[in-house]
């Protein structure tokens, strides 16, 4: 059996009592070095992921008769491995144990709602920005190649005025949330997650 585990933003505060059972009973844990780290402490056999995907299903596929747990940051379907994994797997061969997204959580920190918010990622992807600044509100998922700096540049192209709120490390003990003009974002951040408001009326907190 197959459990793909949302493991939350970061900390291991985050994570549901769910995902904590499904974890403490793996046979085989898959996931991230920062994730596998910090359980170190499991007995489990490990392994982890890297940007051959294809070669880690076929790895799964001979090992179908053990516990397989895969750990994803956020939430598995939330434009992470869940997807992949079954659409590769038969249902009765996988579980999803969903987790708090990095969108879910930034939002709670800032106090903003989620109702009517695009949510999107750049991961492995370039995004179609005259389509997606036609929103009022987008939660974005970064990566190294397009991350605040290159948003907001986007932006600054189109004559927009938005504020972005970017959340570097999130539930970490580095976490930091910086509010700010789309205009004033030319730094460099670390792991993060973007939330872009056209109305810019979302408070620091």
């Amino acid at each position: 059996m197959i459990y793909v585990t949302g493991v939350g933003p970061g900390s291991e505060a985050y994570l549901t009592r769910r995902a904590m059972d499904v974890i403490s009973g793996a046979d085989i844990l898959i996931g991230g070095q920062r994730h596998l780290d910090t359980l170190a402490g499991l007995s489990s056999e490990k392994r982890i992921i890297d940007a051959d995907i294809n070669s880690l299903i076929k790895w799964i596929a001979e090992r179908l008769d053990r516990r397989i747990v895969i750990l994803a940051s956020g939430d598995p379907m939330f434009f992470g491995i869940g997807k992949r994994i079954s659409d590769t797997f038969a249902p009765e061969q996988v579980q999803i144990v969903p987790g708090i997204s990095s969108v879910q959580y930034l939002c709670s920190r800032t106090g903003m709602d989620m109702n009517d918010i695009y949510l999107t990622s750049s991961h492995n992807r370039t995004p179609d920005f005259d389509w997606l600044l036609s929103h009022e509100r987008i939660g974005m998922v970064t990566d190294s190649q397009i991350g605040p700096k290159e948003i907001a540049a986007e932006i600054r192209q189109r004559g927009q005025t938005r504020r972005i709120i970017i959340g570097e490390n999130l539930s970490c003990r580095n976490e930091r949330i910086t509010i700010l003009n789309a205009s004033d974002a030319i730094g460099d951040y670390e792991m993060n997650v973007v939330l872009i408001d056209k109305q810019g009326s979302v408070a620091s907190r």
